[in-house]
C-alpha cells in the first residue's frame, strides 16, 4: 500500500488546511458582501457536455469515468473504446455552472450573480503550480451584455485579492471579438485564427521576435509582418479602433479601463496579445497580476454561447477565476500572519483531571483555540512537537 497521494494531488496539515479555510472564507464573504450567492454542483459532468464545451487545450485533459457494470461489459465486447466513458470530472467550473444555469433559471435572478468555489480535475502532467486536483475560485454574473458587468466583477475579485494582502495589482484586459477582426484585417482566414491565437498567447513567454518565427514556422507569410505591424502600434485603442470590425469592441474597452481607473486605484492595461487558453471566450478576457510577486492570480472573460448550447437561446455571461492554488502558495511561502485568528494553545492535564481541564479549556476560549492533551512522560519532547507544529502558547494544568 502507497503512503503518499496520487501523483498531482495534495494533503493539508493543519495549519495549511487553516490557511485555505481563512482564504476560502474571506473572498466569500467579500463576495457575499456585494451581492453575489453561492452554489455548489457536482464534480461529474456528463462525458458530452464536457467534449463539447471548447474548453481548448483542457478537452484533452479530462478525467473520463469508465461505464458501470452491464453497460461496461457491453461496451468493451462491442470493442468501441470511444463507448466505454460516459461521464467525467469537471475540468473547471465554468461548463457546469452554463449547465446549471440553463436548468435553473426560471428560480434565480436575472442577472444572477454567482459564487463558485470548489474543486476541479485536469490529467495534467504534475508539476509547480499545475495540479491534477485543485480548487478554483469563481464569481460569474449570467443574464447580461452589459460592460458594467465586467467592471463589477474586476473591482470585486479586486477587493477580495486586497483582503488577501494582494493589493498590488495589474489587470490586463483585451477582446476576442478585436482580436479576431485585427488578425483578420492582417490576412488571415478564419480557420487560421484558433492556431495563431495560441502562439499569440504565448507572447509574454517569448516575445514578440518567438510567435513571429512560430508564425512563420506554420507556413504564413505575408500576414505576419501585418499583425508585426499591428503589435507594435496595438498600445493605442484609438488605433485599434480605426480597423474594421474592431470598433465596438474597442470603445467598450474603453469605457470598463475608464470606469474601473475612476472607482479604484487599480492599474488597468489594454493587452493586445492577452488570448486565455479557452475556447469558449466571446468577448472581453482579464488577467489579474501580482505586481510584488510577478505572478498571474486571476483570469476570465466573457462567455455568451455556452448556456446556449443548452437551451437554443444565446443568454450572456462572463466570469473571473481566482488562482486559488497560486495565491496559497504565495501565502504559505511568505508567511501570511492571518487576521483576527486565535493563537493555539496547548493545555496539559494530569490523569483524572479531564473535567478540570475542560473547565480551564471553557475560559480560555475566548482569547485560544485550546487543544487538550493529557500529560505524558518527556513532556518538553511532546511540546517541541507542538510547537514545531505551530503552537503559539503552552499551559500545564496544576
Amino acid at each position: 500500500m502507497k503512503l503518499t497521494p496520487v501523483k498531482g494531488t495534495n494533503e493539508y496539515l493543519p495549519q495549511e488546511a487553516l490557511l485555505r479555510d481563512y482564504m476560502e472564507n474571506t473572498i466569500a464573504d467579500i463576495y457575499r458582501q456585494n451581492g453575489f450567492e453561492r452554489i455548489y454542483t457536482p464534480i461529474i459532468e456528463d462525458l458530452e457536455n464536457l467534449e463539447n464545451s471548447e474548453g481548448g487545450e483542457n478537452l484533452s485533459l479530462i478525467f473520463k469515468v469508465l461505464k458501470r457494470g452491464e453497460k461496461l461489459t457491453k461496451a468493451i465486447e462491442a470493442g468501441n473504446l470511444d463507448s466505454l466513458a460516459d461521464i467525467g470530472l469537471r475540468y473547471d467550473l465554468t461548463l457546469p455552472l452554463a449547465r446549471f444555469y440553463a436548468n435553473n433559471r426560471s428560480k434565480l435572478f436575472t442577472p444572477f450573480k454567482c459564487i463558485q468555489i470548489d474543486r476541479a480535475y485536469r490529467a495534467e502532467n504534475p508539476q509547480k503550480g499545475r495540479l491534477r486536483e485543485f480548487k478554483q475560485c469563481d464569481i460569474d454574473i449570467l443574464g447580461s451584455d452589459s460592460a458594467d458587468c465586467e467592471t463589477e466583477i474586476i473591482l470585486v475579485t479586486a477587493k477580495a485579492l486586497a483582503s488577501l494582502g494582494l493589493g498590488d495589482i495589474t489587470v490586463k484586459i483585451n477582446d476576442r471579438r478585436l482580436l479576431n477582426a485585427a488578425l483578420l484585417h492582417a490576412g488571415f482566414k478564419d480557420s487560421d485564427l484558433p492556431g495563431v491565437c495560441v502562439i499569440l498567447d504565448k507572447y509574454d513567454k517569448i516575445g514578440l521576435e518567438g510567435v513571429i518565427n512560430l508564425l512563420f514556422e506554420k507556413g504564413f507569410g505575408g500576414e505576419v509582418e501585418r499583425l508585426e505591424e499591428i503589435i507594435e502600434k496595438s498600445c493605442s485603442l484609438e488605433f485599434l479602433g480605426g480597423i474594421p470590425g474592431c470598433e465596438d469592441a474597442a470603445l467598450q474597452l474603453g469605457e470598463i479601463i475608464s470606469s474601473v481607473t475612476e472607482l479604484s486605484n487599480i492599474k488597468v492595461e489594454f493587452d493586445f496579445t492577452l488570448v486565455r487558453g479557452q475556447g469558449y471566450y466571446t468577448g472581453t478576457v482579464f488577467e489579474i497580476k501580482s505586481n510584488k510577486y510577478q505572478s498571474s492570480i486571476a483570469g476570465g472573460g466573457r462567455y455568451d454561447n455556452m448556456i446556449g448550447k443548452f437551451i437554443g437561446e444565446k443568454i450572456p455571461a462572463v466570469g473571473f477565476s481566482i488562482g486559488f492554488e497560486r495565491i496559497f502558495d504565495i501565502l504559505s511561502e511568505t508567511g501570511f500572519a492571518m487576521p483576527g485568528v486565535k493563537k493555539r494553545l496547548v493545555l496539559f492535564y494530569d490523569e483524572g483531571k479531564f473535567a478540570k481541564a475542560y473547565k480551564k479549556a471553557e475560559e480560555l476560549g475566548g482569547e485560544y483555540r485550546v487543544t487538550l492533551r493529557k500529560k505524558v512522560k518527556k513532556l518538553g519532547k511532546v511540546i517541541k512537537k507542538y510547537e514545531d507544529a505551530g503552537f503559539e502558547e503552552h499551559l500545564i494544568l496544576d
